[in-house]
């Protein structure tokens, strides 16, 4: 048993080890007696998510104008893909890689935000994200190589945009329990508001001010959307202080296991379209530089509709991850429909149909990530771990599409067929997921 002393030595280094007793608050009283100080258990229950209220409701706001400029600004690189390629001398896929590297650091640098917000430096490393971030979009302005875009749009923004995304997403389930779901369909809808703004405003004034005016008027708007997240955002659940910074068990889990590889095979071919859709529109089907917009627009637009509404099905009905099987599955079918397409009205089609299921796609992964972790005081390192795993697909797969151009001399073919066949693939590990979910049972809403 521990004398009063001992106690008295510990509680001065904050290293209590209790006795294992039932009368718990007796040691505490005992402890306040001796130190003189006000102590508090480490952890504190803030008590089930509200599931609703202004405060939940303004934290969906402030996460969706971070989406809105991370990941929504950066699935508009196919504008500035198609941009770069007539004013640089590198290669389209040389170009590539300054978009793949900020999709890869948004997604990699989660399992760092992550467990840090975890750890309780959610407004920290938001800000730090931020600053980094705004940085990035405003030295792009000044950049006239293409060393210059790869460090600043690159490796800037990216980092900002990862150590800002992980965290708000993970803030969600603390908020929400029966509307999870729309809680962060309605956050990753800002991916398609920044898909509609940021086209626009290059579209509008990039022939009449130039390249850099554009891009720092793109950094004001980035400005005050984040000074509106900065005031929203709060985190609720208290910090968890120790832990690892990955969470190996959790791939013990066979349904994470398989959803974190079907994601990466996913995230391989997902994005190649939005990078290079402008370009085909040009090269293969001789469409201008702004009806080649108009189409990035169409893309990210459907987004408004698409990616709340599978969420708000998906609380009500079905469960997130019975909807995102057959969203990657038709998305998968849309790419290797992109094969056929040789005309503008069909290009038209295809990215209005291909922007429904990829939106839904988006809005539908996070949202099935968070229910596969029930620990809130885990939420942020596990949902980092597989958004890492998913970067490094971002990373390699539009570079490596890419590549299949060159070596196609131009031809697309190879491109569209390795983007489809990679999201056929991810569909299936998604569908072993599920059946170690549910037992192999159909009809479960999970």
């Amino acid at each position: 048993m521990l004398e009063a002393s001992d106690l008295e030595n510990n509680a001065k280094h904050d290293d209590v080890h209790l006795p294992p007793t039932t009368a718990e608050p007796a040691t505490y009283r005992l402890r306040k007696l001796l130190t003189g100080l006000q102590f508090q258990p480490a952890i504190s229950d803030p008590g089930p998510p509200p599931d609703g209220g202004f405060i939940a409701w303004s934290q969906v706001l402030g996460a969706h104008f971070t989406v809105c400029n991370t990941w929504g600004y950066i699935t508009t690189f196919g504008m500035f893909q198609s941009y770069y390629e007539e004013i640089l001398p590198q290669s389209a896929s040389t170009i590539s890689w300054i978009g793949s590297v900020q999709v890869f650091l948004l997604f990699f640098v989660a399992t760092l935000s992550g467990r840090a917000a975890d750890a309780g430096f959610f407004k920290l490393v938001w800000s730090v994200g931020a600053v980094l971030n705004l940085i990035g979009i405003f030295m792009t302005s000044l950049c006239t190589s293409y060393w210059q875009l790869f460090l600043a749009q690159g490796l800037c923004m990216g980092l900002g945009c990862g150590l800002m995304f992980c965290p708000v997403l993970s803030l969600m389930p603390s908020y929400f329990a029966r509307h999870q779901s729309l809680a962060v369909g309605l956050a990753a809808t800002g991916s398609a508001t920044g898909g509609l703004i940021f086209p626009v405003v290059v579209e509008r004034l990039l022939p009449r001010v130039g390249f850099p005016w554009t891009v720092r008027t793109l950094g004001f708007l980035t400005f005050a959307m984040l000074l509106v997240s900065f005031v929203q955002l709060k985190q609720r659940v208290p910090p968890r202080r120790s832990g690892p910074l990955v969470d190996w068990t959790a791939f013990r889990d066979p349904v994470y296991l398989f959803f974190a590889v079907g994601m990466f095979f996913n995230f391989w071919g997902l994005y190649i379209a939005f990078f290079y859709i402008s370009t085909f529109a040009r090269q293969t089907i001789g469409l201008s530089q702004t009806a080649s917009i108009y189409l990035l627009l169409i893309m990210n637009g459907v987004g408004l509709f698409a990616r709340p509404i599978p969420n708000l099905l998906a609380d009500m009905y079905t469960g997130p991850l019975n909807l995102l099987i057959p969203s990657v599955l038709l998305s998968g079918v849309m790419l290797l429909s992109w094969l056929s397409v040789s005309t503008a009205p069909e290009l038209y089609v295809f990215a209005l149909f291909y922007g429904i299921f990829s939106a839904a796609v988006q809005a539908l992964f996070p949202a099935t990530l968070a229910s596969l972790t029930t620990d809130m005081e885990k939420i942020g390192v596990r949902m980092g771990m597989v958004l890492s795993i998913v970067g490094f697909a971002a990373l390699t797969g539009s570079p490596l599409a890419g590549l299949l151009v060159s070596k196609g001399d131009g031809d697309f073919v190879y491109a569209q067929m390795f983007a489809g066949l990679s999201m056929i693939m991810g569909t299936g590990m998604i569908v072993v997921a599920r059946g170690f979910r549910t037992k192999f049972v159909a009809r479960v809403k999970v």
